[in-house]
C-alpha cells in the first residue's frame, strides 16, 4: 500500500526535540493542570514569533494553546456563532471544519472556489453570499485540499470585507510553514488594527512532527479571551503540559531544521509537478504545501468510486473529492507529504495503469 490520505509529515522529530519531550514527561510540573490558555512560556515564545514573521504585533495574552488545531476551530467556532447562524467555507473545504459547524446547529454557506482561479475564492463573489445570519468567514491557506496558497492581497480584501460587513475572519495557517516562498509574511494583517475582526488558527503538529502530543494555537484579542478561555475550560481544561514545555524550547532552537523541513516538501513538490505532468487524463489543478489535488479521468464515477478502485486494485490510497463538499466529485486529494520522491514516481505510475 502506498498511503497519501493523511497529512502527517514524513519524517521524524527532531531527536533534541524527543529528547526534551521525554525529560518534560520525568517533571512533576506536567503531571499537573496548568493554565487553561496555555503555560506562559509557549504563549510568549509563540507570540514573539508571530509578530517577527508578519511584522506586526502580537502579545502572549493574544494567544491560547489548544489540544490540537482541530480543537482551536470547534473553541472558535462555538465562541463565534451558536446553533442558526452561519459560517461562510470555501468549497472544496476541510471537512473537519464543516462537521464542527454541522455539530453545533450552525449552517455553512458554500463559497465556490474554481480550478481556472487556481482555487482561489474570490472576495466580491463573497460578500454577495453574506446573509443575515452569517457571523465569520473561514479561510484555509495553504489550503487543505487543494494546496493553494491564497495571495495576501486575497486575504487582506476578506480582511476588509469582514471588517466593514461586521463578520469575522478566521485564518487557519496550519500550513504557513511550507509555502514555498518560505519565510515571506502570508498577508500584513497584523501590522493594522486586527483584534476586532481577525482570528488566526495553526498547528504545531505538522513544523515539528508531533501530531501525536495534540498542540495548536488561536490568535485572538484580548477582549475574546475570557469568552475563549470559559469554551477551553469546557473542552480541554489545558493542553498537554509535557507538549507545551518541549515547544517553548523548540520555537527558537530548531527554526534551521524546520526551514530544511521546507526546502525538503519544497523537493516533494517539484517531484509531483514532473511526476503527474504526463498523466494521460489525469490532471494537477492546484497544488502547494502537503497536496496536490487532482482531476481524475472517470467522469462516470463517483470520485468515492475511483479512491476505492485505486486502493483495491492498484494499492494506492488518497481522499475523495466528494469528502471536501459538493462539486468535488472529479478530484481525490493526495498528500504527497506522506511519501519520499520515490514514491511519488511510484505513485505516478500506478495511477497511469489505471
Amino acid at each position: 500500500m502506498l498511503d497519501l490520505t493523511q497529512a502527517v509529515p514524513g519524517y521524524p522529530p527532531h531527536p533534541e526535540l524527543v529528547r526534551h519531550l521525554s525529560a518534560g514527561a520525568a517533571e512533576a510540573a506536567s503531571y499537573g493542570y496548568g493554565n487553561i490558555t496555555g503555560d506562559l512560556a509557549l504563549r510568549e515564545r509563540y507570540a514573539a514569533e508571530v509578530s517577527a514573521l508578519y511584522a506586526g504585533t502580537v502579545g502572549p495574552d493574544e494567544v491560547a494553546i489548544t489540544t490540537g488545531a482541530n480543537m482551536a476551530s470547534f473553541a472558535v467556532t462555538m465562541l463565534l456563532a451558536r446553533s442558526g447562524d452561519t459560517v461562510m467555507l470555501p468549497v472544496p473545504w476541510y471537512f473537519n471544519h464543516q462537521m464542527n459547524a454541522g455539530l453545533l446547529g450552525i449552517g455553512v454557506v458554500p463559497l465556490p472556489c474554481r480550478a481556472e482561479n487556481g482555487f482561489v475564492p474570490d472576495p466580491a463573489e463573497a460578500e454577495g453570499l453574506v446573509g443575515p445570519g452569517t457571523r465569520a468567514v473561514l479561510l484555509v491557506t495553504p489550503n487543505n485540499p487543494t494546496g493553494a496558497v491564497y495571495p495576501a492581497a486575497v486575504i487582506q480584501a476578506f480582511a476588509d470585507l469582514c471588517r466593514r460587513r461586521g463578520l469575522w475572519l478566521i485564518l487557519d495557517e496550519t500550513y504557513r510553514e511550507f509555502r514555498a516562498d518560505g519565510g515571506a509574511p502570508p498577508h500584513d494583517l497584523f501590522r493594522e488594527p486586527w483584534q476586532e475582526h481577525v482570528i488566526q488558527l495553526c498547528s504545531f503538529s505538522k513544523s515539528y512532527c508531533v501530531p501525536g502530543f495534540r498542540a495548536g494555537a488561536v490568535v485572538a484579542g484580548a477582549g475574546l479571551m475570557p469568552e475563549l478561555t470559559k469554551i477551553l475550560d469546557c473542552l480541554q481544561i489545558c493542553a498537554p503540559r509535557v507538549t507545551q514545555a518541549g515547544l517553548a524550547w523548540a520555537i527558537d532552537a530548531l527554526r534551521g531544521w524546520r526551514e530544511g523541513n521546507r526546502a525538503l516538501m519544497a523537493g516533494r513538490a517539484a517531484a509531483c509537478r514532473r511526476a503527474f505532468a504526463g498523466l494521460e487524463g489525469w490532471k494537477v489543478d492546484a497544488q502547494g504545501a502537503y497536496f496536490a489535488y487532482l482531476r481524475h479521468p472517470f467522469p462516470e464515477r463517483s470520485s468515492w468510486q475511483v479512491a476505492e478502485a485505486l486502493a483495491v486494485e492498484r494499492g494506492l490510497i488518497a481522499l475523495p473529492g466528494a469528502a471536501f463538499g459538493p462539486g468535488q466529485d472529479r478530484y481525490l486529494r493526495l498528500a504527497f507529504a506522506n511519501v519520499d520522491e520515490a514514491g511519488i514516481v511510484e505513485a505516478a505510475r500506478r495511477l497511469a495503469e489505471a
